[in-house]
């Protein structure tokens, strides 16, 4: 788990990211987890974009994925979520 206050310090590091992802119609997949899976370890954090026709809502996907890869859910707000975990082979961002 991240304190309140690293939260914040990802989400202001996530806020000039272009969102990687989009969540469609395809829904929450195997193929879309291994893709979302080596993008988190590649990066440790990145930001999606929940499509209107996915069927889901931002909350309710980033729940769905972290709870499939153990990761963090940082934010999700209107059709945006953020997610970030620590890289096990190249950790880049150090946490306040």
């Amino acid at each position: 788990m991240i304190t309140s206050k690293q939260r914040g310090y990802l989400r202001g590091l996530a806020n000039t990211m272009v969102p990687i992802f989009q969540l469609g119609k395809g829904g929450i997949e195997d193929n879309f987890l291994k893709q979302i899976d080596d993008a988190l370890e590649a990066r440790e954090l990145i930001k999606l974009t929940v499509l209107n026709n996915s069927g889901f809502e931002a909350r309710e996907a980033s729940d769905i994925i972290c709870e499939n890869l153990r990761c963090e859910g940082i934010q999700a707000i209107g059709n945006k979520i953020v997610l970030y975990r620590k890289s096990r082979k190249n950790p880049r961002i150090e946490l306040p």
